[in-house]
């Protein structure tokens, strides 16, 4: 491989640093900051771009410190972002969303702000580990291989002690194992352990934003009950003008109903649209005794009908324009879309616009702290003059 000095810009979506070669070629860095000189490893080179790791740094970003976790020395590719202050990863986060939004979504002057973020550390509710033989852990960066590991410290206590159980069972054959990963999952509110192997109950119970909710093991959920408290802040924060009292509420993507069980909590009518059947029967027992309707399907498959407000949490792919269209055809004077992926946020964003939809501000949610994963929630609102239009094609 070859290497080279380069002095690096500013990051981007996926949390690399650009730099320049001498002629001009783009190069990604991984492991480099902002306005950095380092001396990089080209892993590879295509015609336009190129990607590369560094290996020593020149000139040092004063945002550079050294990574804490002994098994990142060893190879975890778990946290990406180990070698950046977490006092400035929030910074770093928005930086990055409001170039995205700006260079793809073509937005001018998009509003971003940094919105809050969890603990750097001992914050992580739910894992999902890597197995090979006797050995627990994370996979290696830019392998398969599996890194060792006992305890993980951006795990909450009750994920390390069950973490332990297990590497200590593998290597005493006393944990047994079916395929190769394992997720474990805790509550902060109750205690409760679930994990993909061995009989224990695979529901447990968590408490956000006032609400207990009951979320499956099959059932996705944030990356702690922190991390959903900031997200239901964030979205109760840009629907704050809408009159739930006298609102359907559309919460697509729903899950388990966390939106609609919290920030919809007051809402006139909710619809939950959900593809996993786990989930849907979680957001049932969540949104009980409420006026809701629970519709286990692909958003592209769901029949929109008119609603008043839209609250969208796509997977990583985000809407796309099939999704989109079903969800503008709702007619909603709102949507709120929460998005776990930059890029596809700023590809939906284009799309909702070309619908008719202004881009009224982002907020930048650091759930994922030492990694290079963003979530934001944005609002978009329809212009009054496309309001008729848009409800009739809900009809």
């Amino acid at each position: 491989m070859d290497t080279v000095e380069l002095h690096t810009s500013h990051l981007v979506v996926g949390g690399a640093a650009l730099a320049r070669q001498a002629d001009g070629r783009v190069v990604f860095v991984s492991g480099a900051l902002p306005g950095e000189t380092v001396s990089v490893e080209l892993r590879s080179t295509k015609k336009d771009f190129a990607m590369a790791d560094v290996r020593s740094v020149v000139h040092a970003s004063p945002d550079r410190i050294e990574p804490a976790c002994e098994a990142w020395h060893r190879g975890c590719g778990g946290c990406d972002w180990q070698h950046i202050d977490p006092a400035a990863q929030l910074r770093y986060k928005a930086a990055i969303v409001h170039e995205a939004l700006t260079r793809t979504a073509r937005l001018v002057d998009p509003v971003v702000v940094a919105a809050g973020s969890v603990p750097p550390w001992a914050y992580r509710t739910t894992v999902r580990l890597a197995t090979s033989g006797a050995s627990i852990g994370f996979r290696s960066r830019r392998t398969h291989d599996v890194v060792p590991i006992e305890t993980c410290p951006v795990s909450v206590a009750g994920v390390n002690a069950e973490i332990t159980r297990q590497a200590i069972g593998r290597r005493s054959g006393g944990v047994p194992g079916s395929g190769d990963e394992v997720v474990i999952r805790t509550s902060i509110a109750t205690g409760e352990v679930n994990s993909s192997i061995g009989h224990r109950p695979q529901v447990l119970h968590e408490d956000v934003a006032g609400h207990r909710l009951r979320v499956s093991l099959g059932s996705f959920f944030q990356s702690s009950p922190q991390a959903a408290e900031l997200l239901v802040a964030a979205v109760a924060a840009a629907c704050s003008d809408v009159d739930l009292a006298s609102a359907h509420v559309v919460d697509a993507y729903g899950g388990i109903g966390l939106f609609g069980a919290t920030v919809a909590a007051n809402a006139r009518e909710v619809t939950v649209i959900e593809g996993s059947a786990a989930a849907c029967d979680d957001a049932r027992v969540n949104l009980a005794g409420r006026t809701a309707r629970i519709v286990e399907a692909r958003v592209e498959d769901w029949k929109a009908v008119a609603a008043d407000l839209v609250i969208a949490d796509p997977a990583r792919h985000g809407l796309d324009r099939h999704a989109a269209a079903v969800l503008v055809a709702t007619g909603a004077p709102v949507i709120v879309l929460v998005s776990c992926d930059t890029g596809s946020l700023a590809r939906d964003a284009r799309i909702l616009v070309g619908h008719g939809y202004r881009h009224d501000g982002t907020q930048v949610i650091d759930a994922f702290p030492n990694t290079a994963h963003i979530e934001t929630v944005s609002r978009f609102v329809l212009d009054p003059s496309e309001v008729a239009d848009a409800a009739r094609r809900a009809t």
